[in-house]
C-alpha cells in the first residue's frame, strides 16, 4: 500500500475512532488493539495522530513503525525522535507519554509477541531493507 494511500485511511480510522469514542476502528477484525498516536511534526511543529495497533506492557505500550513494509520510517517514527514526548489515546481517555525506540535486543525480544498479535509484521519486515523500528511509549507527568 502506498503512504498516500496509509495516510488517507489513517485519518478516515482517526476520525471514526474518535467520534465512537474507539467502540468501532479500536480494533482489527484479529481483536488486535488500536490506539491513536499524537506527535509533533519535526518541521511543521503541528500536532500529527496516526492509528497504530500496540501490545501492551504493563503500563506502556509498545508500537511498530512498519508502514506497511515501505521503504522509508513513518512519519510519526521520526517525529518521536526530534521530539519524543507525545500522547496516546485509548478511547476517550488520553494519555501523555514519552517514546523510546527500543534496541535491537529489546526489539528481538518482543518481536514474537508482535508478530503473534499480528501475523504480517513478519511480511513487512521481509519486505524492507531498513530495521523497522519499535517503541515504546511510557506515561508520564501532562505538561
Amino acid at each position: 500500500m502506498q503512504p498516500a494511500a496509509i495516510r488517507a485511511m489513517g485519518a478516515l480510522n482517526t476520525w471514526v475512532y474518535r467520534l465512537s469514542g474507539g467502540r468501532i476502528m479500536g480494533r482489527m477484525p484479529s481483536g488486535a488493539p488500536i490506539c491513536l498516536l499524537t506527535t509533533t511534526g519535526r518541521t511543521s511543529g503541528q500536532r500529527r495522530t496516526v492509528p497504530l495497533l500496540y501490545l501492551a506492557d504493563g503500563d506502556d505500550f509498545i508500537v511498530v513503525g512498519s508502514q506497511g513494509g515501505a521503504p522509508r520510517h513513518p512519519g510519526w517514527a521520526l517525529n518521536l525522535e526530534a521530539d519524543p514526548r507525545a500522547e496516546v489515546e485509548l478511547g476517550r481517555r488520553r494519555v501523555p507519554v514519552t517514546g523510546r525506540r527500543l534496541s535491537d535486543e529489546e526489539r528481538d525480544r518482543f518481536w514474537p509477541r508482535l508478530v503473534a498479535m499480528y501475523p504480517p509484521y513478519e511480511d513487512y519486515r521481509r519486505r524492507t531493507t531498513r530495521s523497522i523500528p519499535v517503541v515504546r511509549l511510557s506515561p508520564r507527568a501532562p505538561d
